[in-house]
């Protein structure tokens, strides 16, 4: 009896000291996760059970100066799926799906196939009712994947009238239990859901691609995780991202294991601000009509032709109405080649050729070096300057200023040149902007090569090659913007493309206004410059096919042989331009075409650019509701009564009908 009770108190000692040290052992590990594990696990916890949710804002539109909108952002779904819910059904709701995905239905079908995954688990301390993490893999269903990004909301409703009338395999068996009738419920309406996105559409597709430019998706690392948005690729969407991207977002709430969200326990909401609107001075209905007068220019043209490039602006205030640029592309599908992408109107350096001599004659007008009656010998078409020789297109003998411009003559530009000097010469063309940046809101844009007079890249005969628009390279924006200096009196106006920053309410958040650069040459040296530009529309000119019969034009061609590599100038590649502003008297709008290597047989810019010129002049001054010009009225009216018509017999009697009549 006493050595069963020994016994007993042996196995109860042993008891008692077993759960003594269990007990201790228990205190030892609560004391390291309560206490000296404590603000580790609760971060841990909190990155498990809270989350932040981050609002994407919409992006801003950009618009045509009368609210056309060329480029807006959609709502589309990011569509994605539970293959838990989904279960064994996969094949059923692949087949059902893969059509609308637009995606093949054996990857869809492996794609929402049940699986485990590799997961860290969060315990729950039973004592204090503490949430701690336990880092161990543990293997759960896996319950979300995506299926497909930026689907439209029409697909969208269709994905989920398809999934609302599918029917398990397991629920053609007959009646059902609870546990398949929410699983058919989960399968119907939780197992494929979308998430809100948007995506950027050009309603006009490729119109004014260069200006618009286009968006790319980017992953940003950010405190709130990995963020995708839109950022702008090219012209306005990527010179004005920041104003057109607007603000995030965030909310800051708790999750339960499900990882929905506890509404109750929200505790930060803040809401996206979206983006701005950008409102150029671009109106569609022009560059339409530019882009259509360009395009026939290119089939007319081809296949030799290279590029087209076009811009058309207001003299007055450097407004740019519109801008183009061959070969084009759709932002909408910006998967193009890099030539596509060059806006030629500002990324393209060319010899300017015979539209150059506006500048030079027009410094010389202007320092009183020479008038427009001052005669000048052309050498009968070949002059020896600096052991070079110049050549012209036809054997002239004297001409007059004003002759030299309407017949083009490269070896009186020289001359006027010459008589100019270097230093002057080089002093105007910096005036007019040549060799700077116009500032255009757009990216790529390039300065043009201006060699000093005490540079290496100024020869002896330089000062008779830049008269006649050799030996200098300039944008065709910088030439158009010169043409305009003249159009408006000697002023130079910053070419303009934005016209101010509106928000969603349409309130003006930031306003632009014409800004004058400075005065280049006088008023009474631009209104003879602009007398002499007149003559090289008649049949006297170089450009009688850009001729209007309602508006007087002035304007001048272009025709540049293109520079060889090897030395020397091609002598069958040319660039070939013409530029002019209507109408001449009051200028209200200037067009200019750029064609890179017209073929040999046009390669006169009054052949390869003034006919398209007239196409879209004709149509600007319509839409602009430009009044007539006198001139050509009375030109008309001159016509009409010295074309009397023929005598008409009737009966015995002869009848004369006049203008009047």
């Amino acid at each position: 009896m006493v050595q069963l009770r020994i016994k007993q108190m042996r196995w109860l000692a042993f008891a008692s000291i077993s759960l003594l040290v269990l007990l201790v052992g228990l205190s030892a590990r609560l004391f390291q996760l309560q206490v000296l594990q404590h603000e580790e696990l609760r971060a841990q916890v909190e990155r498990q059970t809270r989350q932040v949710m981050v609002l994407n804002p919409k992006r801003g539109e950009i618009r045509d100066t009368r609210g056309t909108v060329l480029a807006t952002s959609l709502p589309v779904k990011t569509i994605i799926a539970n293959p838990h819910l989904i279960g064994t059904n996969y094949l059923l709701v692949a087949r059902a799906l893969a059509p609308l995905l637009q995606t093949n239905e054996t990857w869809l079908a492996d794609r929402i196939m049940p699986r485990m995954r590799q997961v860290e688990e969060v315990f729950t301390n039973l004592v204090d009712g503490t949430n701690y993490l336990v880092k161990t893999n543990v293997s759960k269903p896996l319950q979300y994947v995506v299926l497909k990004h930026k689907v439209s909301m029409d697909t969208w409703l269709a994905i989920t009238q398809a999934m609302s009338k599918l029917t398990p395999d397991w629920a053609k068996v007959g009646k059902l239990n609870s546990a398949q009738r929410t699983a058919l419920g989960g399968l119907r309406l939780r197992s494929v859901g979308g998430l809100d996105d948007q995506i950027r559409f050009y309603p006009n597709h490729a119109i004014a691609a260069h200006v618009l430019g286009y968006v790319g998706v980017v992953e940003t690392n950010t405190t709130m995780g990995k963020v995708i948005e839109m950022t702008g690729s090219g012209g306005i969407e990527a010179k004005f991202n920041g104003v057109l991207s607007g603000t995030r977002g965030w909310r800051e709430t708790e999750t339960d294991r499900s990882r929905r969200e506890l509404v109750l326990y929200r505790e930060r909401d803040v809401p996206a601000r979206n983006g701005m609107n950008v409102v150029l001075t671009l109106d569609t209905r022009m560059q339409d009509v530019l882009e259509g007068a360009i395009g026939e220019a290119w089939r007319d043209l081809s296949p030799q032709v290279a590029g087209i490039a076009a811009v058309m602006m207001r003299p007055k205030t450097g407004q740019i109405l519109a801008m183009a640029s061959l070969p084009n592309f759709d932002p909408n599908l910006p998967l193009m080649d890099l030539e596509s992408q060059r806006n030629r109107v500002i990324a393209f350096n060319a010899e300017p050729g015979s539209t150059f001599k506006v500048v030079t004659v027009s410094a010389a007008l202007n320092e009183k070096v020479v008038d427009l009656k001052d005669t000048f010998f052309c050498e009968l078409g070949k002059f020896s300057f600096a052991k070079h020789t110049l050549h012209d297109h036809g054997h002239y003998g004297n001409m007059t200023v004003e002759q030299i411009i309407t017949k083009s003559s490269n070896i009186g530009a020289a001359k006027i040149g010459i008589k100019l000097g270097n230093e002057k010469l080089y002093e105007y063309i910096k005036a007019f902007g040549f060799g700077e940046k116009t500032g255009l809101p757009l990216m790529g844009e390039e300065r043009g090569i201006v060699h000093s007079p005490k540079s290496a890249g100024w020869t002896a005969v330089t000062i008779a090659q830049i008269p006649m628009g050799q030996g200098i390279s300039v944008t065709p924006i910088q030439m158009a913007a010169a043409i305009c200096t003249i159009a408006n009196g000697g002023k130079l106006m910053k070419p303009m493309l934005v016209q101010r920053i509106e928000d969603e309410q349409g309130r003006i958040v930031e306003e632009y206004h014409p800004q004058m650069v400075r005065q280049v040459i006088s008023e009474s040296a631009a209104h003879d410059m602009i007398q002499a530009m007149q003559t090289v529309i008649t049949k006297e000119g170089t450009a009688v096919r850009a001729k209007l019969d309602n508006y007087t034009v002035a304007g001048k061609t272009g025709t540049a042989q293109k520079p060889n590599p090897a030395g020397g100038y091609y002598s069958d590649r040319y660039f070939s331009s013409f530029i002019g502003y209507l109408p001449a008297e009051d200028p209200e709008v200037c067009i200019g075409i750029w064609v890179d290597d017209p073929p040999k047989s046009q390669h006169f810019g009054g052949d390869a650019a003034a006919p398209y010129f007239k196409k879209v002049a004709d149509k600007a001054a319509a839409y602009l509701n430009l009044r007539p010009s006198p001139a050509t009225v009375g030109e008309r009216a001159q016509t009409a009564m010295q074309s009397e018509r023929k005598p008409t017999v009737r009966g015995t009697t002869l009848v004369n009908f006049s203008a009047n009549d």
